[in-house]
């Protein structure tokens, strides 16, 4: 519910801080005193509607999901919107987006001003009737959670199969493909670390002759030894580091030429041929690491392939017993659903008749199946297709598909925000929709904005808006409330008869349900 709301500066009004309570809250005053503006700052407030106001704030006891906002709850959230150059929102002074505190908001509070067809849906409706049957029958309820969770695993086998039968529309060219692939690398083979090693072997065959010539020339220094040793000793030196020298020098030369010797047997083309090979294979997959590990998903895929049969034949095997489940369920679904739908339509037209609106039609009829089994409910009004009704009986046939979801309502169902749907109303049409929003508000907090005694007098918490130099509000006692009701039947020249039948009124109000 909201709990408090604020206003400070939009349009009439400079400033507004109200406290809610549960049930039915009733604004009423004068034409033009600023009623409509008060309702949309408090829609506003929660990011469902946009105005200009220097400051909107509501207190709610909605629970936020923290994970998916990014925000904390607290024991009363705070929702609100900030204008100074530009508009900011916040929730409990975090900073958030309009969408985010919209998104919230939207899950708690409808405003019924417009006409949504989303109650007349076939999957609320079909909703709303499951939940009826629940109160009475538990086991119907455990039976639908039963059918849902099968048929999630139904879909999720079925798209696996659809996906396998796209692939065997291109089975052939992908193996083709993949075998493609495995081959190229295949043939060319690469190892890690061989680039490197290639290029190395380049260098040392472009510098071969070169090199040869070179430690030919220095091995001359070789038959100088002997005197460089002859001279270290008649100089009595220590002539050690002269003979490792040597003999590192000497090994250095050997081996060298060794290596020179391995690599006449080596081919210059061969080695450019291979490092154009691995550049190849460098240059299509990113590294020798890369082309290998993607040879390797070939080959995972090219397994797959072949056992798509396999894996085909298995599922659909599956898929079978398990739609010959969903149907033996949606069977018993359906089964229980006809025998309640006469009690569900008996229901429905008593509302209607209390709101003076003819009698509906409700049928069950088959449709492909689904999460909820294979029924949709389609509802009629006699004589009248739903999109040719007036915004008046629009909304009264909304009210009394909510009255009938609150006789199986187990926990608050929100806020239900109504601008003046008693409008153009007899006194007995309003006194309908005012006993159908007191029972209404039993689970919601509804707030209404009315012209009508009987609705008024319904009002659990009433609120006079007042329009002097600028719009003021403030909630009413009992006295000042049969005053107020004297004031719609009469005018403003309030008689003596006017606060009689408001009192009585009021009076009858309170023993309303």
């Amino acid at each position: 519910m909201i709990e408090r709301f604020y206003l400070k500066e939009f349009l009439t009004f400079k400033e507004a801080d109200l406290e809610f309570h549960p049930g039915l809250v009733v604004f009423t005053g004068p034409s033009g005193s600023g009623k409509s503006i008060l309702m949309r700052s408090i829609l506003a407030s929660v990011g469902l509607e946009n105005v200009e106001a220097q400051i909107c704030e509501s207190s709610v006891s909605w629970s936020i999901d923290e994970e998916r906002y990014g925000l904390q709850n607290e024991p009363i959230n705070i929702f609100r919107h900030v204008k100074k150059e530009k508009t900011r929102y916040f929730i409990n002074n975090q900073s958030t987006s309009k969408s985010s505190m919209e998104s919230i908001s939207s899950g708690y509070l409808r405003h019924l001003s417009l006409k949504d067809y989303s109650d007349f849906e076939p999957s609320a409706l079909l909703s709303l009737l499951d939940e009826r049957i629940g109160t009475h029958q538990p086991t119907h309820t455990l039976v639908l959670e039963s059918h849902r969770s099968q048929y999630a695993q139904y879909k999720t086998l079925s798209d696996e199969l659809n996906a396998i039968e796209e692939k065997e529309k291109n089975l052939a060219e992908l193996k083709e493909f993949a075998l493609y692939e495995i081959t190229k690398i295949d043939a060319i083979k690469p190892c890690i670390g061989e680039d490197e090693e290639l290029n190395q072997i380049k260098k040392q065959l472009s510098k071969k002759e070169k090199i040869e010539t070179a430690i030919t020339q220095a091995q001359a220094i070789f038959t100088h030894e002997s005197h460089v040793s002859s001279a270290l000793s008649l100089l009595e030196a220590e002539s050690a580091f002269f003979d490792d020298a040597m003999n590192e020098l000497r090994n250095l030369f050997e081996s060298s030429m060794e290596r020179l010797e391995e690599l006449e047997d080596i081919s210059v083309e061969s080695v450019l041929d291979r490092i154009e090979q691995i550049s190849e294979l460098k240059r299509r997959y990113g590294s020798v690491e890369e082309a290998l590990a993607y040879r390797d998903q070939k080959a995972h895929e090219l397994e797959s392939y072949e056992s798509i049969e396999h894996s085909k034949g298995d599922l659909i095997k599956r898929i079978t017993t398990l739609k010959g489940s969903l149907e033996n369920s949606a069977k018993e679904l359906s089964h229980v659903r006809l025998e309640a739908l006469n009690t569900t339509l008996a229901s429905l037209n008593g509302y209607l008749g209390m709101l003076y609106l003819r009698e509906a039609t409700l049928e069950l009829a088959p449709c492909p199946l689904n999460a909820t089994g294979s029924d949709k409910v389609l509802l009629g009004l006699s004589g009248t297709k739903l999109d040719k009704l007036s915004s008046g009986e629009f909304n009264r046939l909304r009210l009394a598909l909510l009255a009938l979801g609150v006789e199986s309502m187990e926990g608050n169902g929100g806020v239900l925000m109504l601008d003046e749907i008693d409008a153009n109303l007899s006194g007995e049409e309003s006194m309908s929709v005012a006993k159908v929003l007191r029972h209404l508000s039993s689970r919601y907090q509804i707030f209404v904005i009315s012209h009508q005694p009987q609705l008024t007098s319904m009002g659990q918490q009433h609120f006079l808006i007042y329009k002097e130099d600028e719009s003021h509000v403030r909630e009413l006692n009992d006295e000042e409330r049969i005053e107020e009701i004297a004031r719609i039947i009469s005018g403003d020249s309030v008689s003596d008869e006017a606060r009689g039948f408001a009192r009585d009124l009021f009076e009858r109000s309170k023993v309303i349900g």
